[in-house]
């Protein structure tokens, strides 16, 4: 959405309710939640030793890495769409 309207909705994760409120459609936000929730039950399934507080650290840490790759991907296929013109 673009007139910055705040959309409200609740999402499930990792078996805990929240709120999220944002200016994206509720479908955007509940699937942002759930591949949050699908990353750590990933990772849980890795390490079920792990307290919440330190799978949601560790879900946060590979989800900004798999971030920074996309965006080193894309930054570099967009300097070669560059080098082309």
């Amino acid at each position: 959405m673009s007139d910055g309207q705040k959309i409200r909705t609740s999402v499930d994760i990792y078996g805990q309710q929240f709120k999220i409120v944002g200016e994206e459609t509720k479908s955007h936000m509940r699937h942002v939640a759930s591949i949050v929730d699908d990353k750590m039950r990933e990772i849980n399934e890795k390490n079920p030793q792990l307290d919440i507080n330190k799978l949601a650290v560790l879900t946060a840490v590979n989800v900004v890495h798999d971030y920074l790759k996309l965006k080193e991907e894309y930054e570099k296929l967009e300097h070669q769409l560059r080098e082309k013109d």
